[in-house]
């Protein structure tokens, strides 16, 4: 039987790896492993919108996209994380997600 998507950490990130992880954001479930961490911080490098949300806002600002729109951050998220050039570690302590920035800037707010 295969293993999930999420719990091969070793090769390149699948699209089945990105949409399950974002399923645990969007229901709000426990992201912890390394390629699920790998998964957001690049998702924070890719949408400057959601650099600072905490995994709760990025649940729900999933939730809020379309279907096309998924589709597309998928695509874009999977080609930038099986880049040669792409090191999540250079990336994932960048951004510490504040409780309210996210919602605040996904509601048509500014800081």
């Amino acid at each position: 039987m295969r293993k999930s998507d999420n719990k091969n950490e070793n090769g390149p990130v699948t699209e089945m790896a990105i949409v399950n992880t974002f399923t645990k954001l969007i229901f709000g479930d426990e992201v912890r492993s390394p390629r699920e961490l790998s998964i957001i911080a690049s998702f924070r490098s890719v949408d400057a919108g959601v650099l600072r949300d905490s995994h709760e806002e990025l649940g729900e600002y999933l939730r809020n996209l379309g279907v096309r729109e998924m589709i597309q951050l998928v695509s874009r998220l999977r080609q930038h994380m099986n880049d040669p050039a792409f090191d999540p570690a250079a990336i994932r302590g960048q951004a510490a997600p504040s409780a309210s920035a996210g919602w605040f800037r996904h509601n048509g707010g500014s800081r």
